[in-house]
């Protein structure tokens, strides 16, 4: 290897003596760990029971809303399941054909989760807005039966957000699953008074009503989901990284003359990479230089992947890579 071009390749797990990992200002996201197997196994379980449970109810007591519901729950089960799945990838490790591992198939999931929730909502808006121009005949819904099936979605719901109370302070996607569960038992308990009324007042209209505001409530939180999803599988710099801030930082470095074709994208969606080329004049080659600024990227940005090429700027043999035009 010349001194002209050094080439470092670094993968940084560091973690404390709590083994936490150590993220910029909260920008780290974390894995859900091993532990929690069993939690979502059982969350997941107990919500896919209950979304066949109030799609057979629903039809029964002709409740648009308690459909909606459960196209809610549904993407509730393929949100644990999708937080379980990347976990269990997480800790597989790379491989001669994959050499970045299976990091990628959860941003690939999450994109399938938002896309499959979209299309229920166009079903479900379709189908109350034709029942509210038709017309809802009293009694065509059973308030009764709405209320009940959604009082036990309160508990399942409740239930599940128990499961991830204990670790919702060590971890953000296990933080994210409670703060979801406790969320979603809040949309039941809308339900159980839209039933209610219906029971007491006669009106049915009510119901599609109800499932458009819970449509409209599912967009709402799958759109950010949509786009985020889309972002990270177009390589876009990840939320909480300011790309800016990491080229300042490293143009700031000591002897360094130029920084060029720096990207920076997601590896999955606790993973952050990171690869720049680094114009140092005469500096040689110098190991503890490029592992300080890995380890100053990992600290500061949240960036655990960095590949760093440094270069003595030599014009007869300037990088090709060197335009910003140039990818």
């Amino acid at each position: 290897m010349s001194d002209h071009d050094h080439h470092e390749h670094t993968h940084d797990h560091s973690r404390d003596a709590a083994g936490h990992e150590h993220g910029p200002g909260g920008h780290h996201h974390h894995a859900p760990p091993a532990g929690f197997d069993g939690a979502f196994a059982l969350g997941s379980a107990l919500n896919a029971g209950f979304v066949v449970a109030e799609v057979v109810y629903g039809l029964a007591a002709h409740s648009v809303a308690l459909l909606a519901d459960a196209a809610h729950n549904l993407g509730d089960v393929l949100g644990l399941l999708l937080a379980w799945w990347a976990a269990w990838l997480g800790r597989r490790h790379p491989t001669k054909t994959r050499t970045y591992g299976y990091g990628r198939s959860s941003i690939l999931a999450s994109l399938t989760n938002a896309v499959v929730l979209l299309v229920g909502v166009g079903g479900i808006t379709v189908e109350a807005v034709r029942r509210l121009v038709q017309g809802v005949q009293p009694g065509e819904v059973g308030g009764k039966t709405v209320m009940i099936v959604a009082a036990v979605g309160i508990v399942v719901n409740g239930v599940t957000a128990l499961f991830f109370a204990k670790g919702r302070k060590g971890d953000l996607n296990v933080k994210g699953a409670f703060l979801h569960m406790a969320a979603d038992a809040a949309v039941s308990a809308g339900v159980v008074v839209s039933g209610l009324v219906i029971l007491l007042s006669g009106w049915a209209w009510l119901d599609p009503i109800v499932s458009l505001i819970i449509a409209a409530l599912i967009l709402f939180s799958t759109w950010g989901l949509l786009k985020d999803s889309l972002n990270l599988a177009l390589d876009k710099v990840p939320e909480g990284v300011d790309a800016a801030k990491v080229q300042a930082f490293l143009a700031a470095l000591p002897g360094i003359r130029e920084v060029h074709d720096l990207h920076i994208w997601p590896l999955s969606t606790t993973e952050i990479a990171l690869t720049a080329h680094l114009v140092r004049p005469h500096a040689g080659t110098d190991d503890a230089f490029v592992q300080h600024v890995s380890d100053q990227l990992h600290e500061q940005f949240g960036i655990g992947h960095a590949t760093l090429q440094v270069e003595e700027g030599d014009r007869a043999h300037a990088c090709r890579l060197a335009s910003s035009n140039v990818v």
